[in-house]
């Protein structure tokens, strides 16, 4: 009986050192846990137009790993002419955030444009938030992105 005892205590110990392996770093857009799709559907480049519209799966483009839908091939080929210039800012995950070190889901509906970009944040109170103090967030976001994907 001691002998079953020791070579379970033993297995238990070896089993104890071996490395488990870490969790693969965050996605460089964020997307619904549901799908692959990038601002829930919404077309880039209509925020960079003043008004939001949900895209049309037809007219999509695979970006950094997520789908996005545009409205129509005209806009999907403004995105594509420059895709770092019209994604959001941050791969999408809010922005005020990111500014704090840490990942949040992104909210398309709180949305806002500054300098020509793109910045996404977690809910209304956030984007208030955001706003207030949009260049010194920016600024800290900016020093953080994107090593706090591999964090």
């Amino acid at each position: 009986m001691r002998l079953i005892l020791k070579s379970a205590l033993m297995a238990f110990l070896c089993l104890g050192s071996v490395a488990i392996p870490a969790f693969a770093a965050e996605p460089a857009v964020y997307t619904s846990w549901r799908d692959n799709i990038a601002l829930s559907g919404y077309d880039a480049m209509s925020f960079h137009d003043g008004v939001p519209l949900k895209g049309d799966p037809q007219y999509y483009f695979s970006y950094r790993g997520a789908t996005f839908y545009f409205v129509s091939q005209d806009s999907r080929n403004r995105f594509i002419s420059e895709p770092e210039r019209y994604a959001p800012a941050y791969g999408g995950y809010c922005a005020w955030a990111v500014s704090k070190g840490k990942l949040a889901p992104g909210d398309p509906e709180q949305w806002s444009i500054k300098d020509d970009v793109l910045y996404i944040n977690f809910n209304k109170r956030i984007k208030k938030r955001w706003e207030k103090r949009a260049d010194k967030f920016i600024d800290r976001a900016d020093k953080k992105w994107p090593s706090i994907l591999s964090d």
